[in-house]
């Protein structure tokens, strides 16, 4: 079975934290839905899904319905240079779909309401500096 990495974003702290699970509780959920946090161990909390890849690193895009990989026509937008120069210039590109699926490894998404508890306490992540520190007797 495929370990599915989470890549939780705080946006009031500006940090993002990851946290891995082995099966995935948001399959069939499309990018942008919300979805609640007790799922990933954040009690209270609530997500909004912004984005992943699947097995083969190919990133997740919103405009592409399914569950199989596409090739579509895009110009330059996010995860895509402009390789040719050319102001408008097409470039055919293999995607994700945007509806997380049996492939779907990497499933990033942002906090959106917040819980009682920090995040840090919620996903059971120490304080480095709180670690460095030494014991005080």
């Amino acid at each position: 079975m495929v370990e599915i990495r989470f890549v939780i974003n705080d946006v009031k702290e500006k940090v993002s934290y990851p946290k891995t699970l082995q099966n995935n509780p948001f399959f069939g959920n499309k990018i942008g839905e919300k979805v609640p946090g007790q799922e990933l161990g954040l009690e209270g909390y609530e997500l909004e899904i912004t984005g992943g890849s699947d097995i083969a690193g190919f990133p997740m895009r919103k405009d592409v319905d399914g569950f199989q990989r596409k090739k579509i026509y895009t110009v330059k937008t996010q995860g895509v240079k402009d390789i040719t120069g050319k102001k408008g210039a097409r470039i055919r590109k293999t995607v994700a779909p945007g509806q997380i699926g049996k492939d779907t490894v990497q499933i990033n998404v942002k906090i959106v309401k917040y819980g009682s508890k920090p995040v840090k306490e919620c996903l059971g992540i120490a304080d480095k500096a709180a670690e460095e520190a030494p014991a005080q007797a």
